[in-house]
């Protein structure tokens, strides 16, 4: 498939929720940690081609708040996978000026993912090619609870007033303060909803649902949600006519 070579132009940030890895495995008779571990190579492809195409920001929603409620076995699974997928990836990060980033709750992580992540963080902070989040632990809510609370006592202490917060504010006390909003969300596994994912950041996002399960989205699959992006007018509240005069 050649449908690489004719991108008109890619998003500056695209925000991926990776779904359907355990449909996947059950469709194959295997266990469900066989669909995640098979997922981790989606990731690798995904990262790969993103860096290759010139995409400055990738969002993946990796894990959940709401994941900590599947069966340990299965949660303490997707920690090793996670461990091990930041060990071997480091080199190529660095190889490729990639910055890792984490937004969530990194606190409820495993101490000794906790202790790869910041490693892997620290090593690649310098790189500026493409930064990769890897959202953990993340909700949407909690994030914003976060955002209001931490705004909260700024007023309460004194350093702002109430009258002076903003969305530009809200914003800076997010996980993601600093980075531009996605342009992008795909979501795989052919489920049609945000499941709290980057709830304010993705106001003005383009939305992509596809069935392909998440083993199964590779390059040719990414390549043609990006073109399909590029098929879409983004009006900001805007008419079509103020767009063409602009």
């Amino acid at each position: 498939m050649a449908e690489s070579d004719n991108i008109l132009a890619v998003p500056r940030h695209i925000a991926i929720i990776m779904d359907g890895n355990g449909r996947w495995a059950e469709e194959r008779y295997r266990p469900r940690l066989f669909g995640h571990k098979a997922g981790v190579d989606s990731v690798r492809e995904i990262v790969e081609t993103s860096r290759t195409i010139g995409i400055e920001f990738l969002t993946l929603y990796a894990f959940s708040t709401e994941n900590w409620n599947r069966p340990p076995g299965e949660v303490t699974g997707l920690m090793g996978l996670l461990k091990r997928y930041l060990q071997s990836e480091l080199k190529t990060m660095l190889k490729n000026d990639i910055r890792l980033c984490c937004v969530g709750q990194q606190n409820r992580l495993p101490t000794d993912v906790q202790a790869v992540l910041h490693q892997t963080i620290s090593e690649t902070q310098s790189c500026q090619s493409m930064t990769l989040n890897l959202a953990l632990s993340y909700g949407g809510r909690s994030e914003l609870v976060q955002a209001v609370r931490h705004l909260a006592q700024k007023c309460q202490d004194g350093v702002l007033q109430w009258q002076e917060i903003s969305e530009l504010s809200i914003s800076e006390h997010l996980f993601t303060a600093g980075q531009p909003d996605p342009d992008l969300l795909i979501r795989t596994g052919g489920e049609h909803r945000l499941s709290n994912f980057l709830l304010w950041q993705t106001s003005y996002t383009e939305l992509y649902f596809t069935e392909v399960k998440w083993p199964d989205f590779r390059k040719d699959q990414l390549i043609e949600a990006i073109n399909i992006y590029n098929r879409r007018q983004r009006r900001f509240g805007k008419i079509g006519a103020q767009l063409q005069a602009e």
